[in-house]
């Protein structure tokens, strides 16, 4: 995928072209799939192409996903049906390990190369400072010089933001670096803060990001890493690594019990409650990016669904299944926006699509309102991260790729999906 693009800092601002939903490929890890070559990844990209998937998010520090994404984009189909213009590559930089974190300009600088090489990619259009809780604001801001002489003279990076979970210090960094270097950041991404159980996100993370001048905040793991599911947090082989406590646990599982009652599923309701409220809530911080169709090969056009900003969320999935599903929920959506029925009509589909769509928000909405009573005193709780027992190892001293290492989960997208088969799956009705 060779393009070049000009140095500097790029003239369209991320929130006109950045597509809506994201195909987060942390899945594509060690942490998330025992063995991540296995996946047919190289399908199920393909596949998310032909239903109008145009952005994927990855890292260095999900193990194997640059180079399997890079692989998966890197075919003879990618290159005859989608150019590499029309393809949006998020990655990130400075969390080499669980424990182990390098934000000087060195390891940033070969990151980036390294990310380059591995995405076959001349170029990328999104680089995050990964996880910036675990180091010093003046370790961020370095990474940010670093990453904008990049822009401004390599013109291998286009746009540039922050990743993490704790939205004071996510807030108190975006105003840093607009406050010192007279520019914001392009985007701000955290995962597990706009959900059923915390929203505090929407409450009190956009009106701070806008203010320090950030212009889109993708929203991420919209199931809190796993927590809000009927079979509970994951245990896998990396054991139970999940910072909710048994109390807030419970109270989940009696959340799930109401949905049972009710002929629902706690993570079904979940999943379409986030990407569906996401899409308003967060429209100032969105984008007039594409969406993705969910239809084969069926471009739709920002204008097409009522032409609002809507807002930025990332999915994560590991079979082609859980694809169609995520699409299928997302397809949905989109019909209950402005002119659904229209669009539904033109498009030879069913013109009551629409009527349903608002239905099964309306629906969903009931059930949200019966999952949070439960949860009452858990709301907009957010566990400390890092944790209490945390402590990070030295920089990164020699360039060099670091073995796999797992201690630490923070999930940009979705929890395993082996060990959360609802997250979707054959076996779920995802509405």
């Amino acid at each position: 995928m060779s393009n070049v693009i000009a140095p500097g800092k790029p003239a369209i601002p991320l929130s006109s072209v950045l597509p809506p939903l994201v195909f987060g490929t942390a899945t594509f890890n060690h942490q998330y799939n025992k063995d991540p070559f296995a996946l047919d990844t190289v399908g199920l990209v393909q596949e998310a192409l032909e239903l109008g998937v145009r952005a994927f998010d990855t890292s260095p520090y999900y193990g194997p996903s640059e180079e399997l994404l890079g692989a998966a984009l890197d075919t003879e189909f990618v290159h005859t049906n989608v150019p590499r213009s029309d393809i949006f590559i998020l990655t990130k930089c400075g969390r080499i390990s669980g424990d182990q974190f390098d934000y000087s300009r060195d390891w940033v600088h070969f990151s980036v190369n390294r990310s380059l090489e591995r995405l076959r990619t001349s170029y990328l259009d999104v680089v995050y400072c990964h996880d910036v809780e675990f180091v010093t604001e003046d370790e961020v801001m370095e990474a940010i010089t670093e990453l904008r002489r990049i822009r401004d003279q390599e013109g291998t990076v286009k746009y540039i933001g922050i990743s993490g979970y704790p939205i004071d210090v996510l807030c108190s960094l975006a105003k840093r670096v607009l406050v010192e270097t007279g520019e914001p950041l392009d985007v701000v991404m955290s995962y597990a803060n706009f959900t059923l159980q915390n929203q505090t996100l929407a409450t009190t993370g956009i009106q701070r990001l806008k203010d320090a001048g950030v212009d889109v905040v993708p929203n991420a793991s919209v199931l809190g890493m796993g927590l809000l599911r009927r079979e509970g947090v994951p245990v896998g082989s990396l054991g139970d690594w999940h910072p909710a406590s048994s109390n807030l646990r419970e109270a989940i599982r009696r959340a799930s019990d109401f949905c049972d009652r009710h002929d629902e599923r706690l993570e079904v309701i979940a999943i379409r409650y986030a990407l569906e409220s996401w899409i308003t809530a967060a429209e100032s911080v969105g984008s007039l990016g594409d969406p993705a169709s969910g239809i084969p090969w069926t471009h739709e056009t920002n204008k097409q669904v009522g032409g609002r900003k809507l807002g930025v969320s990332v999915m994560g999935v590991s079979k082609k299944k859980e694809l169609e599903k995520t699409l299928q929920v997302w397809r949905s959506i989109l019909d209950g926006l402005e002119n659904g029925k229209e669009i539904a009509r033109l498009a030879g589909r069913w013109e009551r699509d629409h009527e349903w769509s608002l239905n099964r928000k309306h629906a969903i909405q009931i059930m949200a309102d019966g999952i949070q009573e439960h949860l009452a005193e858990y709301l907009d709780y957010a566990w400390p991260s890092p944790p209490p027992e945390f402590v990070k190892k030295g920089s990164k001293k020699q360039l060099e790729s670091p073995a796999v290492d797992a201690a630490l989960l923070t999930p940009a997208a979705s929890p395993p999906p082996e060990d959360l088969p609802a997250l979707p799956s054959a076996d779920v009705d995802v509405r």
